[in-house]
């Protein structure tokens, strides 16, 4: 089984993720964040095709395709349930992964967690992040495209506890 928890900066994901992996047995959490970081390191902006020299990893091609590719190999070897968080907010880069890691394991589902910008901000001013920086850039724009019909399983997290987002999780999974 794989758990995609996607959703905007500040919406809960890795809050959700780490709550659930203990309640999930044989899981372990795969954050495709780790691979981005690793770009970053490995491919100075400057060996870079153009249109990936953005401030945002997730423009790189090699990162969705490796990040496919690890998943697979970590499933493979480890044999776990993969929880996986992430922001997943640009169509194609969501595509490319929700198909990837359908290939992997059909029992792949995928959860979409929301809330307002006002919501988000109000997180992500709680958890440190700097006033105007980069994830409260990103905030808005992911709050619409999780609007779409393709994010099709969404958990508004604006009044809800970690338990209770993991709750719904754990329940639909069942299913």
């Amino acid at each position: 089984m794989i758990i995609m928890i996607n959703g905007a900066f500040g919406s809960g994901k890795t809050s959700a993720a780490r709550a659930l992996q203990p309640r999930v047995e044989n899981s372990m959490i795969f954050d495709p964040e780790e691979i981005g970081y690793m770009l970053r390191k490995l491919l100075p902006e400057e060996h870079r095709e153009e249109q990936e020299r953005t401030d945002d990893f997730q423009d790189i091609e090699l990162w969705k395709v490796l990040t496919v590719n690890a998943a697979r190999e970590v499933k493979s070897k480890y044999n776990k349930h993969l929880i996986v968080p992430m922001t997943l907010y640009k169509k194609e880069n969501f595509d490319y992964i929700y198909n990837g890691l359908k290939e992997i394991d059909e029992d792949l589902h995928h959860f979409c967690l929301t809330a307002d910008v006002e919501t988000i901000y109000e997180r992500l001013a709680k958890r440190g992040d700097e006033f105007g920086g980069w994830q409260y850039q990103q905030a808005p724009k992911c709050v619409e495209a999780f609007k779409s019909d393709a994010y099709d399983t969404r958990i508004a997290t604006d009044h809800l506890e970690t338990g209770e987002v993991i709750d719904i999780i754990l329940e639909k999974v069942k299913d």
